[in-house]
C-alpha cells in the first residue's frame, strides 16, 4: 500500500514542488524589492536629518556662521539660502518665539541617569546647647532630635558625547547651611539682587557642558557647582566620616561660574575656572574669583590633587578692606591594600589686610593667614563593616577693626576672622578627632555611629547657659572651648 501510493502521487508532488519554488522565488523577490525601496527611503531620510541642509556656496557663508551656535538647528531645519535643494522650505518666515533653537527629532535621544540619596541622623551634644544647636558643624547641626539632613534627587543627561548636563535638588537641615552665606546684594544696605536664598537652597548643583572636539576634548562647563576644594564633599555616602572636618565647614561649599577641563591623558586633569566667588551665587562684589586644578589618579592606588583660588571676597563696605585672598589646597589619597586607605590634606593662605576703606582710606595693615591639615585612615575588617578616624587643625591669624579716625578706639571693635567666630569671640585654633563606624548590611545602605570632640582657643561652642549679654541675642553667645558628640545616621541611595 505504502509503495503504490507514493508512485500515484509522483507527478503531482513534482508539479506541486515546482509551483511552490516558483512561488516562493516571487514573494522573495517581492520582499527584497519591498525591502530595498523602505531601507532606500529610510537612509535618504536619515541622510537628509542628518547632513547640513544644502551644499554651502560661499554666497551662503554669512548664513553658515550666523547658525554657528545653532549646530543641530541648522541639521534639521532647511536653508532659506538654498533654493532648489531637496529640502527646500516653502513656508513663510518663522516668528522668534517658534523658531527652533535644536534638533527635536525624535531619533535625537539622550542618555538619562537619574540617581538619588536620603540622609537622616540622630545627635546628642554633651554640652546640651540651650539653643538645640551644635555650633561650628557642617551640616549636622541638631542637639537631641532626630534630623533630615538632605534628601536629594539628581538627573545628569548626555548628547552624542559632547552635550551634557546636570541638575540636583536637595531639602533638608543640610540646604539650611548650604546657602547660609549667600550674600544678598551688591553693596552693604542694598536690596536682595535676583533669587534669594530662600529659593536657592533647593538647588545643590546645576550645570551645562560642552566637549570641544581638541586634541582629547576640551570640556567647558557651566553653572552652579560643588567646589573642587579638598577631598570631602556633600554626600555622607562618598565619605568616610558622618560630619565632615573642620576645613570643610570653613572652606566653600559651591561655586557659580565657568570651567574648562583638559585631559592630557587617562586620569589627569587641568581645569580652569572663573566664578562669582566665595559661596556665591549672587556675589557680593564686583571682582571675579579664579581658580584652577591638577588631579591625577595613578589606577586605583594613589590620587593627587593641587589646586589655587584666588579672589576678593569681602563685600563692598567693609571695614578691614577687600584684599586678594589666596588659597592653596593639596590632598592625596593611598589605598594602601584591598582594605586599608588614608587621605592627607594641607590647606593654607593669605589676604592683605587695610583699613578705613569704608571711609575712603585704604591703608596697608598687614596680611591675614590661615593653615590647615587633616589626616584620615580607614580600614574594612569585614566586608559589609568600615571603621574611620580623622584629626584636623585649622590656625588662623586674628585682626581686629581699625581704629576710628584720629586713631580713637572704637567701641565697635571686634575681632575680624574669616571662619570661626562667635558674637565678639573669635578662635585662632579649632581642632577635631573624629571616630567613625560604617556598616553596610546591602550595597546601598550605610548604617553609621559617630563619635566626636571639637575643641578652640576660644569659647565659641554652646552650652545650656543661656544668659543674654546686653543687646545680644542668646543664640548668638558661645559659653564653651569644648564639645562633644554622638550621632547615628542613616544614608541609602540609588
Amino acid at each position: 500500500m505504502k509503495s503504490s501510493a507514493t508512485s500515484d502521487a509522483g507527478p503531482m508532488a513534482a508539479r506541486a514542488g515546482r509551483w511552490t519554488r516558483r512561488s516562493g522565488a516571487f514573494v522573495c523577490g517581492a520582499i527584497v524589492f519591498v525591502g530595498t525601496t523602505l531601507e532606500g527611503r529610510v537612509a535618504r531620510a536619515q541622510s537628509l536629518d542628518d547632513a547640513p541642509a544644502a551644499t554651502t556656496t560661499s554666497a551662503d557663508a554669512g548664513a553658515s556662521d550666523a547658525s554657528a551656535g545653532t549646530t543641530d538647528a541648522s541639521a534639521s531645519t532647511p536653508s532659506a539660502s538654498a533654493p532648489g535643494s531637496a529640502t527646500e522650505v516653502t513656508e513663510g518666515p518663522r516668528s522668534i518665539s517658534s523658531a527652533s533653537e535644536g534638533s527635536s527629532r525624535p531619533s535625537t535621544a539622550a542618555n538619562v541617569t537619574v540617581s538619588g540619596y536620603v540622609e537622616a541622623f540622630w545627635q546628642y551634644n554633651f554640652n546640651r546647647p540651650f539653643n538645640g544647636q551644635t555650633a561650628a558643624r557642617g551640616f549636622d547641626t541638631r542637639h537631641n532630635t532626630v534630623s533630615l539632613s538632605n534628601a536629594v534627587v539628581d538627573a545628569a543627561w548626555s548628547l552624542r558625547e559632547r552635550v551634557s548636563g546636570r541638575v540636583a535638588l536637595q531639602f533638608g537641615l543640610t540646604p539650611e547651611t548650604y546657602y547660609a552665606a549667600e550674600p544678598r546684594g551688591p553693596s552693604a544696605g542694598a536690596p536682595p539682587t535676583g533669587l534669594g536664598r530662600e529659593v536657592w537652597k533647593f538647588l545643590q548643583q546645576a550645570w551645562v557642558a560642552y566637549v570641544v572636539p581638541v586634541g582629547r576634548g576640551l570640556l567647558l562647563e557651566g553653572g552652579v557647582f560643588l567646589s573642587p576644594i579638598g577631598p570631602e564633599g556633600m554626600a555622607i555616602k562618598d565619605q568616610w566620616n558622618w560630619s565632615r572636618s573642620n576645613l570643610f565647614f570653613g572652606l566653600p561649599f559651591y561655586h557659580t561660574g565657568l570651567r574648562a577641563t583638559y585631559s592630557p591623558r587617562p586620569g589627569m586633569n587641568i581645569s580652569i575656572a572663573g566664578f562669582n566667588g566665595w559661596n556665591s551665587v549672587v556675589d557680593n562684589n564686583d571682582d571675579k574669583s579664579i581658580a584652577a586644578q591638577f588631579t591625577y589618579a595613578m589606577s586605583n592606588r594613589l590620587t593627587v590633587s593641587a589646586l589655587y583660588f584666588g579672589g576678593v571676597e569681602r563685600p563692598f563696605g567693609e571695614t578691614n578692606g577687600r584684599g586678594w585672598r589666596n588659597l592653596f589646597d593639596t590632598w592625596a589619597q593611598l589605598n594602601a591594600t584591598s582594605w586599608l586607605s588614608f587621605i592627607v590634606h594641607g590647606n593654607g593662605g593669605f589676604e592683605p589686610v587695610f583699613s578705613g576703606e569704608a571711609t575712603g582710606r585704604s591703608d596697608w595693615r598687614g596680611l591675614q593667614w590661615w593653615a590647615a591639615g587633616a589626616l584620615y585612615a580607614r580600614a574594612q575588617p569585614f566586608r559589609w563593616a568600615y571603621v574611620a578616624v580623622r584629626g584636623d587643625v585649622l590656625v588662623e591669624s586674628i585682626a581686629d577693626e581699625p581704629l576710628a579716625s584720629g586713631g580713637v578706639p572704637d567701641p565697635s571693635r571686634r575681632p575680624q576672622v574669616i571662619f570661626f567666630s562667635s558674637d565678639r569671640v573669635a578662635a585662632s585654633r579649632v581642632a577635631s578627632v573624629t571616630a567613625t563606624l560604617d556598616l553596610r548590611p546591602f550595597d546601598n545602605v550605610s548604617i553609621r555611629a559617630e563619635y566626636r570632640h571639637d575643641n578652640a582657643d576660644a569659647p565659641i561652642y554652646y552650652d545650656d547657659n543661656n544668659l543674654a549679654r546686653p543687646g545680644v541675642a542668646p543664640e548668638l553667645i558661645g559659653r564653651r572651648a569644648t564639645q562633644n558628640t554622638v550621632t547615628i545616621g542613616m544614608t541609602a541611595w540609588y
